[in-house]
Formats: C-alpha cells, structure tokens, sequence
C-alpha cells in the first residue's frame, strides 16, 4: 500500500542520503534500477538531487569533491524538532557531530554525526523540507537498521539522544533490538560480533522496497553493482544485500505484505 509521509515524530527516521563522486552515472543506476527520477536539490555542499516517484521525493544523492575520499554509504536521517539542541545532546552522550548543523537553503537544518562506536546518521529538522514523501512501493526507504559489535551500549546512547523505547529480543542467538516512538517501530539495532567488517565499522544499513527480489538482485549486477548476499527469507520478507558501482551497500527486500 504506498502512502505519503507527513512531518515526523522527533527520533523517526525521515530521508536516506549518498554522496558519492560520479553523480551522473550514479543517477543512471538508481534511475534503472528504481525507476526514480530527479530533481535539483540544496547546492550546501556542491552538486545534490533529489530522487523523486511520481512526483515524491525519496532519498538524495550528493557529490562529493574530488579530494574527499569518505565511505560511500547510505545515511539515514533522524527528524528533530532542534539541530541544534539534539547535536548538542549527541556530545553529551558520547557522539560525535563532525558536520553542522548548519542550514540548507529554505529546505531545512541538518548535521551529520556519529554514535560512540562510529555509526553515521544526520539529523534533520524540517522546514521547507520534511523528508521522504513515499513509501510502499518499489524504490522506497522501507527500514533502517544499525549494525554494530553489539547493541547494549550503543542502545543507551540512542536512547538518551532521541528517547527510544528500546525492545530487545530476548535469545542466546541474536543480539538484536527494535527501537520504538509512541509504541511504533521505526529502526532497528543487530549486533553481530566479530563478523562485523574491519574495513566498515559500525554502520546503518538501509533497506528499499522491491518488487521482486531476484529481479532487482539480477539487475544490480547487470549495471555494474554487486550481490554481496543472495536473496533469502527473513523476517521482513525476502531479501539480499547489494552494492552500487562505487560500493553503497543497501539491503533490496520484497516486503512479506506483498
């Protein structure tokens, strides 16, 4: 069932971001893939679009400059009602902001941060702007999801900063907890030890909705992407792990509703 989005509860998760160095061609990938077009964006920090379906926006795609060679990764963006104050927060609890805040243009004010264990997320207090306009259809945000070494610590910093209910699932073999606002889930922790990438860290993984798992899989590869797992049953539904062509790793998933 798509549905549009409106301005967000503080905590909830609100738009996905890349910045990247080939922005042409990274726009043509999600275009095939996805089926998204674009629109101009906040120039704030040179080149950026907005991806758009049928007329909503759903995630934006930056440019990064020549000489900055960051990890290419998707980052979710937290809604706040103050930048400011909630960066201020994210110190305190042992964070880092390492950009901003700072206004772009009319659309909003927004930082990017890390957790203790070095997650990045942003933050993201609307105005012009509130964030994705769309969801439940093929080539929308449909979840984000932590993974880190393990959740306990990490789970008290969350808390603390943008005051989640913090449901863990009680077993000897997942360390795994759904972070909750006004009893609705909105993101999710997996603590998975030592096969947690030395070369990534901690990192948030978003998932997109896909209309069929295997065909989407298929066509990353097709347009120079890569399959890092191949698609399986989870809980959410069917799903895999890919990577774009400068290697944003996202996870596709076929939701179990459809």
């Amino acid at each position: 069932m798509t549905t549009e989005a409106t301005r967000r509860t503080p905590g909830t998760p609100c738009w996905v971001s890349l910045m990247v160095h080939g922005l042409s061609a990274t726009q043509e990938f999600y275009r095939d893939l996805f089926g998204w077009d674009f629109i101009p964006g906040p120039q704030h920090f040179g080149p950026y679009v907005r991806a758009m379906i049928d007329g909503k926006e759903v995630a934006g795609i930056g440019q990064l400059p020549p000489d900055r060679h960051l990890p290419i990764a998707w980052t979710p963006y937290m809604a706040t009602e103050d930048a400011d104050e909630t960066a201020e927060q994210i110190r305190c609890c042992g964070g880092t902001v390492g950009v901003g805040p700072l206004d772009a243009a009319d659309a909003g004010r927004m930082a990017i941060a890390s957790d203790p264990e070095g997650g990045v997320f942003g933050i993201w207090q609307a105005a012009a702007h509130t964030g994705t306009a769309l969801f439940g259809t093929h080539g929308t945000p449909v979840w984000n999801e932590l993974v880190t070494r393990e959740t306990s610590a990490v789970s008290k910093f969350y808390q603390s900063v943008f005051g989640y209910d913090v449901e863990p699932v009680v077993s000897t073999e997942f360390d795994y907890a759904t972070l909750h606002l006004e009893g609705r889930a909105v993101a999710s922790l997996h603590g998975v030890g030592h096969a947690l990438p030395r070369d990534r860290g901690s990192h948030w993984m978003t998932y997109f909705e896909v209309e069929d798992t295997e065909e989407s899989a298929a066509l990353v590869r097709d347009l120079g992407g890569h399959v890092l797992h191949e698609p399986r049953e989870g809980s959410s539904g069917w799903l895999a792990t890919v990577a774009d062509p400068e290697g944003a790793v996202f996870t596709i998933v076929r939701s179990a509703e459809r």
